[in-house]
């Protein structure tokens, strides 16, 4: 039996596309943590760090979309050159800010440009479905993305992080801005894999967020982004109720390990069932492990259902994606692509302010049900959304779902 990983690889120019995309993705778990960690070292307020931590995360939630349609629009080499110029130089000025102590508005600014970071992640899956479009390799392409980007938030933050604490403070920012660099660079040169600029016709006109599909998936990846941003505040919290902090960064692997096994297992597979009940199924899985993590009273049990729940996230973000390549028109698939990564980003930062609320004055074990409400809201916003969901051929005789070939 093939294996169907190796094959994907073996398109022209696969390998060098995605190895490159993969390492100008790391800024997006080390940036927002790494962070924090320059500046509450370096400025000694917390609140302060977070501050210019969300402005960046948030402003880029909000320029990516945008960003990403002017792709859809000119090609990724005339917008990611100037976006990521700016975005590195950016980065360079707010480490610089934060050696030297600049003024508090100086770092705020800095975010706000380097919120200009493109969105890898949908760059890379552009590529890959202008390789497969139309074929069962594509579900394998997605998986591995999928996989690479649950690889992408194990170590990116850990690696952020770990610079920061183990060399100086700015260490983390330095190196996440140096793979932000290297990486699109890398990728910006591999023109031969460029998706083809596709003209603007009828239905692909305006904002590809205005398309009913791709509302449905993005509302409910805001949910399924807000459970795994909830499950690793609510773990941080429990381990150190529990008396082992030092617990937490294993917990949190073991949650992420889940999915992204899984993810792999899915990718090889030629499922035939329609995407749109693929996602139901990966969803309510989901939502079903929310509960879990609610029966742990010690770290080991806290592991195994942390694992167990997490195990259908990576599906259901493959599941996702094949849906919007499949509902999106071509001429603005890599903007329909960001938005869906843009809910998870929104996800997993108002998922983490709300289990921090809660876990402050509910206390650290019932912050899990913070998961368990955007899980539940997450698969009615699918089932609800079944029908608008499902993928259509058009004929002469009229509109019939069909079973999309994986």
């Amino acid at each position: 039996m093939q294996n169907p990983y190796s094959e994907i690889f073996r398109a022209p120019g696969a390998k060098g596309f995605a190895a490159a995309g993969f390492m100008a993705r790391l800024p997006i778990a080390m940036a927002p943590i790494g962070i924090v960690a320059m500046l509450s070292q370096t400025r000694g307020e917390y609140w302060l760090a977070g501050a210019v931590s969300a402005t960046f995360a948030l402003t880029n939630a909000f320029l990516a979309p945008q960003i990403s349609r002017l792709v859809d629009r000119l090609g990724q080499t005339r917008v990611l050159v100037p976006t990521t110029i700016i975005s590195v130089l950016a980065f360079a000025v707010l480490i610089a800010a934060a050696n030297q102590d600049w003024p508090v508005w100086t770092l705020f600014m800095s975010a706000l440009l380097a919120a200009t970071m493109p969105s890898m992640p949908a760059m890379v899956r552009a590529r890959w479905t202008e390789i497969f479009r139309g074929r069962p390799e594509m579900n394998t392409a997605f998986a591995f993305e999928s996989a690479a980007d649950e690889l992408v938030y194990i170590a990116g933050a850990s690696l952020s992080v770990g610079l920061s604490a183990g060399l100086f403070p700015e260490a983390g920012m330095i190196a996440s801005t140096l793979f932000l660099t290297l990486g699109s660079a890398a990728f910006i040169l591999q023109r031969s894999t460029e998706p083809q600029v596709r003209p603007i016709v009828q239905g692909s006109r305006g904002s590809a967020i205005r398309l009913r599909p791709v509302q449905i998936i993005t509302f409910a990846l805001i949910f399924i982004g807000a459970t795994f941003a909830t499950t690793e505040v609510s773990t941080v919290a429990i381990t150190k109720e529990l008396g082992q902090p030092g617990a937490a960064s294993l917990v949190i692997g073991v949650y992420a390990l889940g999915s992204f096994v899984l993810g792999i297992i899915i990718g090889a597979l030629n499922l035939k069932t329609p995407l749109q009940r693929q996602l139901a199924i990966a969803v309510a899985l989901v939502a079903l492990g929310t509960l879990l993590p609610l029966t742990a009273g010690n770290v080991p049990l806290l592991a195994l259902t942390v694992f167990i729940s997490g195990v259908a996230i990576s599906p259901t973000f493959i599941t996702a994606f094949g849906l919007i390549e499949r509902h999106v028109p071509e001429a603005m698939l890599t903007e329909g692509i960001t938005w869906v990564t843009t809910g998870i980003g929104i996800g997993m930062a108002l998922g983490s302010f709300a289990a921090g609320a809660v876990v402050d004055t509910f206390g650290a074990q019932n912050g899990f049900w913070v998961s368990v409400a955007s899980g539940v809201i997450a698969l009615a916003t699918v089932l609800m959304g079944q029908r608008s969901l499902a993928i259509h051929k058009c004929g002469l005789e009229g509109c019939e779902a069909v079973v999309p070939a994986e």
